[in-house]
């Protein structure tokens, strides 16, 4: 009965990890073009990674809006937005839900930076950003710090919701040690 159970364990663990490996790609490397990309934001309109150039760009993915720490993790980025703009820098959220989803979450939290409606999971996977659990997808909590210039300057992967914008923002400083702030 034991070897039965076991067995039983394996399989389902093997059903559930496999589709997730197997369908995970690479996050594109620190120093690498920051994949391009066009999505609708919570307004509906079209929002391009080119549009912010010259700006530093956190794009930031997360699993699902209205959730406890996606919530906690927007409400820090809007908390520290006038910090981002002292350091010419944006805020634009990912994640696999709909425009109507984005635009819920905005007005029902107070956000007014950015949610990107990623449903056909094309910009999360050429971030590697893409988890695949069989039949539920979602975004992982990665964030890809881009410089001005459309490169990748600091990937950050598995974030703790709860710490990651004041992480980002030393993050920046780091990368701008001579910017006024």
């Amino acid at each position: 009965m034991l070897r039965i159970v076991l067995l039983l364990l394996v399989v389902i663990v093997a059903v559930l990890l496999v589709p997730r490996l197997l369908s995970h790609s690479a996050a594109p490397a620190e120093g690498s073009i920051a994949p391009d990309f066009t999505l609708p934001s919570q307004e509906g309109s079209p929002v391009s990674l080119k549009d912010y150039r010259g700006k530093w760009v956190v794009l930031y993915f997360y699993p699902k809006d209205q959730t406890a720490g996606c919530t906690r993790e927007a409400h820090n980025f809007q908390t520290d937005e006038p910090k981002y703009s002292q350091r010419n820098a944006v805020v634009l959220g990912v994640s696999l839900d709909s425009v109507d989803s984005h635009k819920k979450f905005c007005a029902k939290d107070g956000l007014n930076f950015k949610l990107l409606a990623d449903t056909e999971h094309r910009v999360a996977d050429a971030y590697g950003s893409l988890t695949n659990f069989g039949v539920v997808k979602f975004a992982a909590r990665n964030t890809f710090l881009i410089d001005p210039a459309g490169k990748i300057a600091k990937v950050y992967m598995s974030v703790n919701p709860f710490k990651h914008s004041e992480e980002v923002l030393a993050g920046l400083d780091a990368l701008q040690p001579n910017a006024v702030r």
